[in-house]
């Protein structure tokens, strides 16, 4: 089986390629990044739904094969759930620029809750679409910690865990993650439609 991912996020494709081969047998996973031709696609979505289904959408037009796509969002709640679906560019820069703004928005807040929320968006090579949702609660630390993982993970402590999400294994951290929770529903939806070669 060949599946398709929507993303030119190395970290990201890292992530979702080791946990669609480790859970289904013979699957050949290949990205963006497999293709001659470069799409350049406007996450300009209001929600993190429509962002996954236009990046999945893209790239299927080019492959028509089985592709999927994620857009994840930093909720805070003392931040009115923000930034959400503008966390990859809640700063105007990288990882580490969205990091300080966000431990600068929250210097004054007592209240530190937050949780991760991945959409992932699968297209069959028919064209139907369907979208898996994955939650991870935690809160947001003062001070980053850890050389794993990417993004906000540094100040994410997720619920019961005294480690943030770059402090933990690889293995680990797919099995509570947002982004893991939600590629634990496609695995299975993927299982289930799954053809031999």
């Amino acid at each position: 089986m060949r599946v398709w991912v929507a993303t030119a996020n190395r970290d990201k494709l890292k992530e979702i390629k080791r946990i669609l081969e480790d859970e289904i047998e013979g699957i050949r996973v290949f990205s963006t990044l497999d293709l001659d031709e470069k799409i350049h696609i406007l996450e300009d979505g209001k929600t993190l739904e429509e962002n996954a289904l236009k990046k999945a959408g893209a790239l299927f037009e080019k492959v028509r094969e089985w592709t999927i796509a994620d857009d994840t969002g930093l909720e805070v709640y003392a931040l009115d759930m923000r930034p959400g679906v503008y966390s990859a560019r809640y700063s105007g820069g990288g990882y580490r620029d969205n990091v300080e703004k966000l431990l600068e928005e929250l210097r004054d807040k007592e209240d530190r809750r937050a949780r991760f929320r991945t959409v992932f968006a699968v297209i069959s090579p028919e064209g139907k679409e369907w979208l898996f949702e994955g939650i991870c609660e935690g809160s947001i630390i003062k001070e980053p910690r850890g050389d794993g993982g990417f993004g906000y993970d540094p100040v994410f402590l997720p619920d019961g865990y005294t480690q943030t999400f770059a402090e933990l294994n690889p293995g680990e951290k797919d099995r509570i993650s947002h982004r893991g929770r939600a590629l634990k529903k496609v695995v299975e939806f993927l299982r289930g439609v799954a053809q031999p070669g």
